[in-house]
């Protein structure tokens, strides 16, 4: 075993030791949230993952954008797996392991992996000049400066980088049997004598790895985490019906027991249990919201497809549902880092304003546009609930229609009684 080999191992084991640290970083963030239940239908939910996850069903709402996005994630994740020969080359010291074990199937495979990453090439090309020169509007919102700009950016360039290294490593390689159908086109534009074309590869064979570790490792403070996490997020995604909303249980049992025929009025409430849970009305802080909420923050992808289908956005209004998301994800990254000690601020109000929320028309078309099956809305009804049964923080308008709704039993200023009225009038 070489001095290469050996720093090939440490740098390969820091990395993925690196990685599980951070992963479980965010695990723990997520863990933060309350407890909901998704263990139901199972079935349901395998479907929902792979079509939507793994079949991406979602992202042909949009052709050009979804086609593009197809051909490169399929494309970055299969040319991945020649990793596997990466690692056991940089491991054991051996040079295409599997070239005399696969024969001829060997530049198939490397074939389909080329045209594979040609693919992804062109693709980050076109997202690149999409978002940078014909500044697709959705990309250039508020809250799409400094860092979220520059971290899509950066992920572009990463990729197209690994691609041109992967490429150009195959067209330097003069000790493999095989001529690829890409990497050939790029002989024409490299030196023919064997000790710089062996450089060229070598210094592509560690670029590509070094890249694709440093790319593993981006992930976990990038929007691009959603690569692994677009999993688990539409498996546990919302299966009830657009538009049904959850009830409190403290809530429920309260209402129960005004329409219990048996109940007494008069008898005094049970003792508090002090080592209960104390219960918010709604959410306040992230850890209010429930561990799927969480879990949708760090898995959102800042498309933006659900802010431009947002008709209060669209009017001017301040909300947007990416936002809510980001901001949702940056005050648990702050929060998980104090580890929940009180900082003075909180997610409503510091971070989501009392103006975003009453905006939301609670359309779901946030809901439906997401590729991945995020709740945006969930998040900014919990935080409403807080407004108005915690801090009674509602529009005059709201309070009339309430109290309306509660003695009229409709949001009109009438009584029941002359409901039909309008019917007999001539």
């Amino acid at each position: 075993m070489g001095i290469s080999n050996i720093i090939f191992i440490i740098l390969f084991i820091g990395a993925v030791v690196w990685f599980a640290f951070n992963v479980k970083k965010i695990i723990s963030n997520i863990q933060l949230g309350r407890k909901v239940d998704r263990s139901d239908n199972t079935g349901l939910r395998w479907k929902t993952m792979i079509k939507v996850a793994l079949g991406q069903s979602k992202m042909t709402a949009r052709p050009v954008a979804g086609l593009l996005h197809i051909v490169v994630y399929a494309g970055f994740v299969i040319i991945n797996l020649e990793m596997l020969e990466i690692v056991i080359d940089g491991i054991s010291g051996s040079h295409r392991v599997f070239e005399p074990l696969l024969g001829g199937l060997y530049s198939a495979f490397i074939n389909v992996f080329e045209l594979l990453a040609l693919g992804v090439l062109i693709g980050c090309v076109i997202f690149f000049i999409r978002r940078n020169i014909l500044r697709i509007p959705r990309f250039h919102k508020a809250e799409m400066k400094t860092w979220p700009k520059s971290d899509a950016n950066i992920i572009l360039v990463i990729e197209i980088l690994l691609m041109t290294a992967f490429l150009t490593m195959n067209a330097a390689d003069t000790n493999t049997s095989g001529n690829f159908l890409v990497s050939s086109g790029l002989k024409g534009f490299l030196p023919i004598d064997e000790n710089s074309l062996y450089l060229i590869e070598r210094s592509c064979w560690w670029f590509h790895i070094l890249g694709v570790l440093g790319f593993l490792n981006y992930l976990p403070y990038s929007k691009h985490f959603h690569i692994l996490l677009a999993f688990p997020a539409t498996y546990y995604s919302n299966l009830l019906p657009k538009g049904q909303f959850t009830n409190m249980h403290a809530v429920t049992n309260e209402v129960k027991l005004m329409f219990d025929p048996n109940a007494d009025p008069y008898a005094a409430a049970p003792e508090p249990d002090p080592n209960a849970e104390v219960v918010r009305f709604g959410a306040k802080e992230v850890n209010d919201l429930t561990w799927k909420n969480l879990m949708d923050s760090y898995s959102c992808t800042e498309c933006g497809r659900c802010s431009s289908e947002c008709p209060a956005n669209q009017t001017g209004k301040l909300l947007s549902p990416r936002k809510i998301m980001m901001d949702t994800r940056d005050r648990l990254e702050e929060f998980g880092a104090n580890k929940g000690v009180d900082d003075g601020k909180s997610l409503l109000h510091d971070y989501i304003t009392t103006e975003e929320l009453r905006a939301c028309t609670t359309c779901n078309a946030c809901t439906q546009a997401c590729p991945i099956n995020l709740d945006p809305l969930s998040i900014i009804m919990e935080m409403r609930r807080y407004l108005i049964m915690e801090e009674s923080n509602a529009p005059q308008e709201w309070n009339g229609m309430a109290t309306n709704i509660e003695n009229n039993g409709a949001p009109w200023q009438f009584a029941q009684a002359d409901r039909l009225n309008w019917a007999t009038e001539e």
